[in-house]
C-alpha cells in the first residue's frame, strides 16, 4: 500500500500539472497570479493520494485523529530555530560565493516578481509545504522508517520527492535556457541532492519531537527563498548541492551523536 501510494501521488500531480497548468498557461494564457494558484494547487497531490487511500492505509484509524496524532507532540523552539537558519543559509550561501566570485550584487538575485510579499510568502506556504508534507512526511516518512534504517529511508523518501517534480524540470531547464543535454543533468542531480539533504535535515528533526510542523516550517523556508530568486544560473545549482550535501551530513553527525548530543533513536 505505501507504494500504491507513492504511485498515485505521481500519477495525480503529474495529471494535474499537465490538464490544469497546461491549460492555464497555453490554452486560457492565465495571468502569472493565477498559473501560481495552479501551481500551488497541484502540490497538493500527495495529500489528494492520502485522502483517498486512507482508509486502506489506516483501515484501524480515524482521519480525522491520525490529523491529530501528526501534529500531537511538542514543538521546540530550539528546534525550529536551528533547522530554519540551516535552509536559509544553505539556500543562500551559494549566491553570497558567485556574488563575491562575480562581482554581483547580492541582493540582485532577490526580486517579488511583480507579487506583494504577502502574496509570495502565502504562495511559498501553500504550494508545497501544506500541500504536500501530509503525505510525504506524516504518512511516507513513517512507513519509511518501519523498512529501513534511517540513512537508507531517508535517501529513498529524498529520491521520491524529486523524482515526483520530474515533471517540472524539463520546464524550469527550458525557463533557464539550457539545453536538454548537461544542463538537465546538473539540473536533476542538484534537485536529488537537495532535496534528499532536506528530507534529512525533517527527518533528524522529527526523530527529537514528531510534529508535522517541523516538516511545513522547513519546506517552507526552503521555498520562499526560491520564490523570491532571479537571475540565477547553473553555477548556483552547482554550489547549491555542495552546501546542502554539507548541511546533510552535519545533520547525520549530530543525530548520531557526534556534537556531544545524545543520539536520537534509528
Amino acid at each position: 500500500m505505501m507504494w500504491k501510494f507513492v504511485i498515485l501521488s505521481y500519477v495525480l500531480f503529474w495529471f494535474m500539472v499537465m490538464a490544469l497548468g497546461g491549460s492555464a498557461a497555453m490554452i486560457f494564457n492565465a495571468p502569472p497570479v493565477v498559473q501560481r494558484a495552479v501551481e500551488a494547487l497541484c502540490a497538493w497531490a500527495p495529500t489528494f493520494a492520502l485522502l483517498i487511500l486512507f482508509k486502506k492505509l489506516r483501515p484501524e484509524t480515524r482521519l480525522k485523529d491520525f490529523v491529530k496524532s501528526v501534529f500531537s507532540q511538542r514543538i521546540r523552539l530550539d528546534l525550529m530555530l536551528v533547522s530554519g537558519v540551516a535552509v536559509v543559509l544553505s539556500s543562500t550561501v551559494p549566491l553570497l560565493i558567485l556574488s563575491l566570485s562575480g562581482g554581483q550584487s547580492f541582493t540582485s538575485f532577490f526580486s517579488l516578481k511583480g507579487y506583494s510579499l504577502p502574496a509570495t510568502l502565502l504562495l511559498a506556504l501553500f504550494a508545497g509545504p501544506l500541500g504536500e508534507e501530509l503525505g510525504w512526511r506524516g504518512y511516507l516518512r513513517v512507513e519509511l522508517d518501519k523498512k529501513y534504517s534511517f540513512i537508507k529511508a531517508s535517501i529513498v523518501a529524498g529520491v521520491i520527492w524529486a523524482f515526483w517534480h520530474a515533471i517540472l524540470w524539463f520546464v524550469d531547464v527550458a525557463f533557464l535556457g539550457g539545453s536538454m543535454g548537461w544542463p538537465l543533468v546538473l539540473y536533476v542531480v542538484s534537485n536529488v541532492v537537495v532535496l534528499t539533504s532536506l528530507v534529512i535535515i525533517m527527518n533528524v528533526v522529527m526523530k527529537r519531537s514528531n510534529n508535522l510542523v517541523y516538516a511545513i516550517w522547513i519546506h517552507f523556508c526552503y521555498n520562499v527563498i526560491f520564490y523570491h530568486l532571479t537571475n540565477i544560473t547553473y553555477a548556483y545549482f552547482g554550489w547549491l548541492s555542495i552546501v546542502y550535501a554539507v548541511t546533510g551530513v552535519l545533520f547525520l553527525l549530530y543525530h548520531y551523536g557526534y556534537f556531544g548530543g545524545a543520539q536520537a533513536p534509528s
